[in-house]
């Protein structure tokens, strides 16, 4: 009975993950809960994922990283991308750069940084950043199996391997077979990923212009044209592929055919931003004009600013509205972009999500407050804070510092991690509350709450049986069929749903298999690390893709186009040196 019981928590927390009906950190509480109450686990079992070696370590590293970027460490960085004026050495320098500080900064922490930099030097050399953003993705995830602290996947997978069969990791094991997959990462997106990358063009030109489909809210203003019409009849001919998504009266949406506008209504449209704005001009219509006293000078200059909703933002699941941001931002919201417009409702009452795109429309002095937040990716020109130095080049030393001692075998990269945040609030580099405020909770709850899902599946059997039916499968074909299965599995998985959440459905598959064929776990554990960090064929498989699909204007397809024949090429090299650098 525990084993059907786990079997259907965890098909019903794929299901979630895939859908995305729920946030990911509350679908693996959900699963720590679901498990603890049906009794397929002890309540310490339950709680073990935040005492976890992986959580912990996750959230040290989040704390090092956010010094570096909170003091300005890579500003110089962008500076020499800055000085660059060809295209080949723009990317080929841009990834070498990544790749060097992905590998022991979190990846969607790097990327965060690099995409405004990438965005201001391609705009100011009239390049389309369509160009470099997915590389600059595709590298970060490379770059992050080059060491155990890469990625939050492979010290997951570490941790849950010591824990399972005593087999773990060095801080460099995984670097020789990493440094092959930055190579060819590298290698293909200069030369036919070059061929395959689109061209959206440059922002602010003729052949460009705002970032994908808005929704937009507008007033009906007395006197408009549209009073009296029905929702098929609002909008006029040559409104191009502007939709109606809903007629608002008093917040709420009225449905149905005999439903006529009124005066005060609120239409909620979705389209390209310049189709929305002509059938605003010439319907008449108005952007509701909330928060009088935000105006100020009315003569004073006011542009329209995109601006991304960050990684770990403070912003995430909140509603403009309940956060008062006209108010904090002395900025107005004119159109919300989304990867998925399933929009119904008043903007004002819609909970952000990472990579959201707000079109706001601001005076000029505004724009340094919305540059300065951390909440926020300004996607057009984004001047950059001053470097403090003597800050920066200490918080460099102690990421060095905690690395080191670790790589040294001086003490455990856990211990040597905490000591390098403990060292960074004792010297004021970072304090407290920064600290905090970099580490990205969703992250760490995702991690301790989906953990006792692995141990459910050990405990009952369930990855026992997955394997034996791994082995009824390939497993004839020898070890190596069966590291590819797995690696593909993984791959598959890691598409639709959070990669640490695959990483624990298949490390117990995978260590159960071994012992099935009685060969080392090892190989088995570093293909399902590889295949879990490196996820290239859709824009919501991994959050660097989700930010660089939105600032670049992509198409899903561009990710299956660009991705998909790197995932093979990935597959096919995992198969063949995996067995040489980790024997069976």
């Amino acid at each position: 009975m525990d084993l059907w019981l786990t079997l259907a928590v965890m098909a019903g927390a794929v299901f979630l993950f895939v859908t995305e009906k729920l946030r990911v950190d509350v679908v693996a509480l959900l699963v720590a809960v679901s498990l603890l109450v049906l009794g397929v686990v002890t309540l310490p079992e339950a709680l073990s994922g935040f005492s976890n070696q992986a959580t912990v370590m996750v959230a040290a590293m989040f704390v090092l990283s956010g010094a570096l970027q909170r003091n300005g460490a890579l500003i110089a960085v962008g500076d020499l991308l800055a000085r660059i004026r060809w295209k080949w050495l723009f990317l080929l320098v841009m990834m070498s750069l990544v790749a060097g500080v992905a590998a022991f900064v979190n990846n969607t922490a790097t990327v965060a940084v690099f995409l405004p930099l990438v965005l201001a030097a391609t705009t100011a050399n009239r390049w389309a950043p369509s160009k470099f953003l997915i590389p600059l993705s595709y590298i970060s995830q490379a770059a992050g199996v080059c060491t155990l602290i890469g990625t939050s996947t492979n010290l997951l997978v570490d941790s849950m391997a010591r824990e399972a069969d005593a087999v773990g990791f060095t801080l460099f094991e995984f670097a020789p077979l990493g440094i092959v997959f930055v190579g060819i990462c590298m290698v293909y997106l200069m030369t036919v990923g070059r061929l395959l990358l689109p061209d959206r063009g440059v922002p602010g030109s003729a052949t460009a212009d705002h970032i994908g489909r808005y929704v937009a809210e507008l007033l009906v203003a007395e006197g408009a044209a549209v009073i009296g019409r029905q929702r098929s009849e609002v909008l006029p001919d040559g409104s191009n592929d502007v939709t109606v998504l809903e007629i608002l009266r008093n917040g709420a949406a009225v449905r149905g055919d005999d439903v006529r506008v009124e005066a005060g209504d609120r239409l909620l449209l979705r389209g390209l931003w310049q189709d929305i704005d002509a059938t605003r001009k010439s319907m008449k219509l108005k952007f509701d004009h909330v928060a009088r006293d935000l105006d100020g000078d009315l003569n004073a200059e006011r542009l329209h600013v995109e601006a991304m909703v960050a990684p770990g933002s403070h912003l995430i699941g909140h509603t403009l509205a309940g956060m008062r941001f006209g108010h904090t931002y002395r900025a107005r919201v004119h159109g919300l972009h989304r990867r998925q417009l399933g929009i119904r409702q008043p903007l004002d009452q819609v909970p952000l999500h990472v990579g959201d795109v707000l079109l706001l429309d601001a005076p000029v002095k505004a724009i340094a407050d919305l540059r300065i937040d951390r909440g926020l990716i300004v996607m057009g020109s984004r001047a950059q804070r001053k470097v403090d130095t003597t800050k920066a080049t200490l918080s460099a030393i102690v990421m060095a510092a905690a690395i080191a001692a670790a790589a040294l075998g001086w003490m455990s990269i856990v211990a040597s991690a905490l000591l390098g945040c403990v060292a960074l609030v004792v010297l004021r580099l970072l304090d407290p509350d920064e600290a905090y405020e970099a580490i990205d909770w969703r992250v760490i709850l995702l991690l301790a709450g989906i953990i006792p899902l692995g141990i459910a599946l050990q405990k009952t059997g369930g990855a026992v049986l997955a394997a034996d039916q791994l082995i009824n499968l390939v497993g004839h074909y020898g070890p190596t069929a069966t590291l590819a299965a797995i690696y593909l599995m993984t791959s598959t998985l890691t598409e639709f749903m959070s990669n640490n959440a695959s990483a624990v459905l298949l490390v117990p598959i995978a260590i159960a298999t071994a012992d099935s064929l009685g060969v080392d776990p090892k190989p088995f554990l570093i293909a399902v690390a590889f295949a879990a960090s490196t996820s290239f064929a859709t824009p919501i498989s991994y959050q660097t893709n989700t930010m660089v699909y939105t600032a670049g204007n992509y198409r899903f397809s561009d990710f299956v186009k660009i991705g998909m024949p790197l995932n093979i090429i990935f597959l096919i090299t995992a198969t063949l040196l995996i067995p040489r650098f980790f024997p069976f």
